[in-house]
């Protein structure tokens, strides 16, 4: 059995070829975003594989990804609508749901014949629901009893989000969109995830790493990170895209300092 790579990489491969390698109880927290099944065009992953199929792989890869995780560990799963359903009966046995998320997109996808899409699924599991990191004062935010009521009983530091988040989707004419790869998530998003579920030096883990959103927010927010990926293309982009984005938020927020700690809001998106 492998170690686990150095931090700070992402490592090209199959993920169920790679994660068997490494130790267990080895990372702190999971993000994964996998393909979908409904036919977006990747460079080498083929999105549009027999229902059957695609149920086995995600059996597989949640397997191994519980594996890596400590004890104490989360795992969030991104998913969209036509295997949100199976991904949550099939981690019943394996896992405490604290939160099934709605990610509320600013910008939808325009349907013809229904309603248009305009949410993803976000899971939220523990492996020991009495044991596991939530830094609930790190993703505070403004309530109405502050803002509006101007209501004593507020708590001066916000409230929790609710379930139900509203980040707009990284469209092409967005200044953070990368442009060479076709699903990109936004990085206040994944901030506030690994800002609530790890600590800082903890290890947070893309088995799919894609365009690097969530290898981005870990560097930013003091966490060790480590990606696997598929496409050789990606591997190399989001590499780069890591160094460049964090170095230039590194640059930014000492010229800045000394200054009060930032909130999601005032995040640079890179």
């Amino acid at each position: 059995m492998a170690d686990l790579p150095p931090v700070g990489t992402i490592v090209q491969g199959d993920l169920l070829e790679i994660l068997p390698t490494w130790p267990e109880g080895c990372v702190d927290l999971v993000f994964a975003d996998p393909p979908f099944n409904i036919g977006y065009k990747y460079d080498t992953y083929h999105d549009n594989i027999a229902p059957p199929e695609y149920v086995k792989w995600t059996r597989r890869w949640l397997d191994q990804c519980l594996r890596v995780l400590t004890p104490t560990g989360s795992f969030w799963i991104a998913i969209g609508d036509a295997y949100a359903a199976e991904v949550r009966v099939m981690m019943r046995p394996r896992a405490t749901l604290r939160n099934w998320v709605i990610w509320r997109y600013t910008f939808g996808q325009n349907c013809k014949g229904k309603f248009n899409r305009g949410h993803t699924h976000l899971f939220y599991f523990v492996k020991d629901p009495g044991a596991f990191t939530f830094n609930a004062d790190a993703v505070r935010v403004p309530s109405d009893r502050q803002l509006k009521y101007n209501d004593k009983r507020a708590n001066p530091k916000g409230k929790l989000p609710d379930d139900v988040w509203t980040f707009s989707r990284v469209c092409g004419t967005f200044k953070e969109r990368v442009g060479w790869h076709p699903c990109q998530m936004p990085v206040a998003l994944l901030a506030r995830i690994v800002l609530a579920c790890s600590n800082p030096d903890d290890v947070v883990l893309d088995p799919f790493a894609g365009s690097g959103t969530t290898l981005v927010a870990a560097a930013r927010h003091g966490r060790r990170w480590v990606g696997t990926e598929l496409s050789e293309q990606y591997a190399s982009l989001a590499t780069r895209r890591i160094e460049e984005e964090t170095g230039a938020f590194r640059e930014t927020t000492a010229k800045r300092a000394p200054q009060r700690v930032q909130t999601l809001d005032e995040i640079p998106s890179g």
